[in-house]
């Protein structure tokens, strides 16, 4: 692998720190970045962003800075910096509106943590961009072409976001997609945009 990019190093070690620091601190930390409800009345104008480097087991941490380190890595060589954190941003943004129409949907007053909206935004370019690089899958350990790769990812996350019962914010992995095929087709011109 080449160097690990700039921008991704740094988000990685941010989220490592910031799960670090929510071990030492007391709980109002992450209850402070965490991204509530509007419902709940402890939302917070920085939520949106802020919760995004939080994670709630070191289990959580690692499987997002896995993902960041494989797909965003690649993008950020291919983009820059700068057009590679306009698009993390942008999937960050719309996982958490996503997942906050959701919990006022069904009413639930539980606050949303983890990288995994933004991830799920890479996830999807990295298939749109690749469509037929190789992505070796984990479970089982089979390689899969990226495009069907985020088909089933995406087509899972629906179907458990609907289930309902997991605590895993499904509907926000979803909206982080949104986010970035939104991105792409704002950069490319394409509708529901204006040419560029």
């Amino acid at each position: 692998m080449p160097p690990m990019p700039p921008i991704t190093k740094a988000l990685i070690l941010a989220c490592v720190g910031f799960f670090c620091a929510s071990l030492l601190l007391p709980p109002w930390f992450e209850g402070l970045l965490a991204l509530w409800p509007l419902a709940t009345g402890n939302f917070q104008p920085w939520q949106p962003i802020s919760y995004a480097f939080l994670h709630g087991s070191p289990g959580h941490l690692l499987f997002n800075m896995l993902g960041l380190w494989s797909f965003g890595s690649e993008l950020e060589r291919l983009w820059g910096g700068r057009r590679y954190l306009h698009f993390l941003i942008a999937s960050v943004l719309a996982a958490a509106v996503v997942q906050q129409l959701w919990t006022a949907l069904i009413g639930s007053p539980v606050p949303t943590v983890g990288a995994s909206g933004g991830l799920f935004g890479l996830l999807l370019a990295f298939g749109m961009l690749f469509p037929n690089r190789q992505i070796m899958m984990l479970i089982p350990p089979m390689p899969i072409k990226a495009k069907h790769y985020v088909m089933i990812f995406g087509g899972l996350e629906l179907l458990l976001g609907f289930s309902g019962g997991s605590g895993i914010a499904h509907f926000a992995h979803l909206g982080g997609m949104l986010g970035g095929f939104l991105m792409l087709r704002y950069w490319r011109g394409q509708p529901p945009f204006g040419r560029r």
